[in-house]
């Protein structure tokens, strides 16, 4: 999104914190309830109780189906009255009931005022903010990334019944983590291609489905974006308002497009967004093939594809993709764009029109497609008070439950990448004295990362650990830039406590919207406070690591002195709890990493702007993520450790899976290394795995059971990927049975060179932890 509709970012950054302020001082007075006010009144559509002959227009009765409803609205309104409609601030018609409605608001982790359709006031000052998404997909749990969604379209109900939000909100970010230098990662569910489906359609779930099971109507619309292949906001100069993303059809397909097809296919979600950047020459806003062709045609959409904010004016007046704005305003809708973020359809649709560029028919489809979408929100149904989510309102609203939630969101989420023997989880009664250290150590907004609502309250990594043990604080550095360290009061704290915790990492000032990184070191002078205060500890050391992309930690990892090391993320409102959670043992950590960390000598080497997935041994490029990349790593896609150890045993996989072909296939008589992945071949071809997981360390807790397949060597194939996963809870010593039914030609298929789906003949080996199984594919 285009943060310069909501003034300078400096400006916005000092707003949202004053914002937070108000937030916090509100919750600490009056708790977790908000503060009660005069309400306001929601928008709606078809007020027949303020003008009872509204009732006699068809788009206003309810019992007509809504293409019927859509039709009839889109048959009184004018050519003028018709293009209000194509813009995100849409305009009133008055004569028909139609109020104004902004169609921007943000819901990536809770219900945020990033976009100018929610806010928050004394009815509801401030909605529970969850971790933020990359901390969320580290769980691994597909049933949590659902959980929220339902919390956190509950809330925004809430606030839509008190005028205070709209229903249309613009999440969830479903880009790949291609690469660990970008601002954004830290906003996605990671660089895999089927964690990132998993989370998208479950979150979409989560935020749409009507509590009464009616498919045709919607709790809040959501939308997934940004697309396609949009991960350079600003990376040493190139901008994505300027980029040209070149990527092969094979990669826009293997990696590219799945999390927003498995939006549009499994979540059913309401909207699509097409990104800034040009995809092979063309911007995806403008691309018919993108929209029209995949998003509408292939997947059949069923709501509206909306741009990213500006996104026509760019490839207008930053791209000159066009001559003139008419031009550009006629080739965006003919493309399949129904919703202009920004107001450049507003201004130029009609001229188009006029000019001969553009028939009155596609705005009506366009807006049909708006509309339809509203119609399923119940915006033309009246009332929203008297309709299903009536009796939502501000108790709603920051409920236990809902910050219950949050906290054991990030306790799922926390990966322990380190852990010396002894050294974690702590003793709260062995452990008398704390030092906690490190200028994220005391931190608020930091742990709710970016397009972040106001929250509830926070509970800060000092404020957890010092609710368990007695601690001493010291910052170490004035922010996380750290350009000068003070180590003395550090070293001395450290010195004298039973155990030192560094909080350490980044913030938005080193990665964020419109801002990319140049290193993966930790900033400024972290290493060297990190080191001297280990260097000088009493007992044992715990680094945490607060951030979205990963960090060259090698240092650390390297150092004896420092026995654990956490990544947390940016852990939501209660991060500072779960923290202390999982340091005190009170939580089993159980997440993994959702992305490649990769070492200095990467970004020192590879440039942000090659998006090819795959190495090339010719030129020495690697390639990118654990499914391609073939150089060191710091740490692993999937890695995480638990304070208890896990066994699996193999009950039951085939060894071999015969595939059937009709007479005369061309594969009969010839030698193929792989088969169309489509047709008759393919309908009930799979099978099941089945797995004991055991428990055989002495505490209790969660586990995540990856189950990788490294298929033959055709087709540019991936040295692994991933097929499913499933996160299982086992006391001490108790065991389970894990399955996964794998889909032969969905499952075990890759993309050929032509972006052709195939599955490969010959062997695949799957893996589960230390476990690997041959399994050969034959005719």
């Amino acid at each position: 999104m285009n943060s310069a509709r909501n003034g300078a970012p400096e400006a916005s950054s000092v707003l949202l914190c004053l914002c937070c302020v108000h937030a916090f001082l509100s919750c600490a007075l009056f708790g977790a309830r908000p503060v009660t006010g005069q309400a306001p009144k929601p928008v709606f559509a078809c007020d027949v109780d303020g003008d009872p002959t509204l009732a006699a227009l068809g788009f206003c009765n309810a019992s007509w189906g809504v293409e019927a409803r859509v039709a009839d609205l889109v048959n009184r309104l004018t050519l003028q009255e018709k293009i209000l409609f194509l813009v995100d601030n849409a305009g009133n018609v008055d004569r028909l009931g139609i109020p104004k409605y902004e169609w921007w608001s943000e819901a990536l982790h809770g219900v945020s005022n990033v976009g100018p359709g929610t806010k928050f006031s004394s009815p509801v000052p401030g909605a529970t903010s969850f971790p933020q998404v990359i901390l969320t997909a580290a769980s691994f749990n597909a049933t949590l990334f659902e959980t929220i969604g339902k919390v956190v379209s509950t809330e925004a109900r809430a606030m839509h019944n008190v005028g205070l939000a709209g229903l249309t909100f613009w999440s969830p970010n479903v880009n790949i983590f291609r690469d660990p230098r970008w601002g954004r990662g830290q906003e996605t569910p990671g660089e895999d291609p089927v964690l990132s489906s998993k989370y998208a359609a479950g979150y979409v779930r989560g935020l749409q489905q009507s509590d009464d099971g009616n498919a045709d109507r919607l709790k809040v619309a959501a939308c997934c974006k940004h697309y396609t292949a949009y991960d350079i906001d600003n990376w040493k100069g190139v901008d994505r308002y300027h980029f040209n993303a070149v990527v092969t059809q094979q990669d826009l397909d293997d990696t590219f497009q799945p999390p927003f097809k498995s939006c549009v296919l499994d979540g059913n979600v309401a909207s699509v967004m097409c990104s800034y950047n040009q995809v092979n020459g063309k911007p995806t806003c403008a691309d018919p093939d993108l929209l029209a062709g995949t998003i509408r045609g292939q997947w059949k959409l069923n709501g509206y594809i909306v741009s990213d904010c500006d996104s026509v004016d760019v490839f207008y007046n930053s791209q000159h993709y066009t001559k003139t704005p008419e031009e550009a305003a006629a080739k965006a809708i003919l493309a399949g764009l129904d919703l202009d973020c920004g107001s450049f359809l507003g201004q130029h649709t009609e001229a188009a029109v006029k000019g001969g560029l553009l028939n009155e028919s596609a705005i009506d489809k366009a807006i049909s497609n708006n509309f339809a979408t509203l119609m399923r929100l119940g915006f033309f149904d009246g009332d929203p008070r008297k309709q299903l989510y009536g009796k939502l309102g501000p108790a709603d609203v920051c409920t236990p439950s809902n910050q219950e939630l949050a906290r054991e969101a990030a306790r799922q989420g926390i990966v322990l990448l380190k852990n010396t023997a002894g050294s974690l989880p702590l003793s709260s009664t062995a452990i008398k004295s704390l030092a906690v250290i490190g200028p994220n150590a005391n931190v608020t907004k930091t742990m709710i990362g970016n397009y972040e609502g106001i929250p509830c309250k926070y509970v800060t990594p000092l404020q957890g650990l010092s609710a368990v043990v007695s601690t001493t604080y010291v910052a170490g550095c004035a922010n996380v830039g750290c350009g000068t360290v003070q180590t003395d009061d550090a070293k001395k704290a450290a010195a004298s406590a039973d155990a030192t915790v560094l909080v350490m990492g980044a913030d938005q000032s080193i990665e964020r919207e419109s801002f990319d990184r140049v290193d993966l070191h930790l900033p400024g002078q972290q290493s060297l406070l990190i080191s001297d205060v280990a260097n000088v500890s009493k007992g044992p050391v715990i680094l945490v690591i607060m951030s979205g992309g990963g960090m060259d930690v090698s240092f650390a990892k390297d150092n004896n002195k420092i026995t654990s090391i956490l990544w947390v993320g940016y852990p939501g409102e209660a991060g500072g709890a779960a923290m202390a959670d999982v340091i005190f043992g009170d939580h089993n950590p159980s997440g993994r990493l959702p992305m490649t960390w990769y070492p200095q000598s990467y970004a020192d080497a590879v440039p942000m702007t090659n998006m090819n997935m795959r190495p090339d041994p010719a030129t020495g490029y690697p390639g990118r993520t654990y499914r391609f990349y073939t150089g060191p790593t710091v740490y692993s896609f999937g890695d995480g450790l638990s304070y208890s150890t896990f066994s699996h045993h193999l009950v039951q996989a085939p060894q071999l899976v015969s595939v059937p072909l009709e007479e005369g296939h061309v594969c009969r008589s010839s030698l193929c290394a792989s088969l169309e992945a489509t047709g008759d071949a393919c309908s009930d071809l799979a099978f099941d795995v089945h797995l004991r997981v055991k428990n055989v360390g002495r505490f209790g807790g969660s586990h995540t059971v990856f189950l990788f397949s490294s298929p033959p060597s055709v087709h540019r194939s991936p040295q692994k990927h991933l097929l499913g996963f499933e996160k299982v809870y086992l006391a001490s010593q108790s065991e389970a049975r894990v399955q996964f039914r794998v889909d032969v030609c969905k499952d075990l298929s890759m993309v050929d060179e032509a972006g052709r789906r195939k599955v490969a003949l010959g062997t695949h080996v799957l893996h589960v932890g230390d476990l690997k199984h041959a399994l050969s594919v034959r005719i």
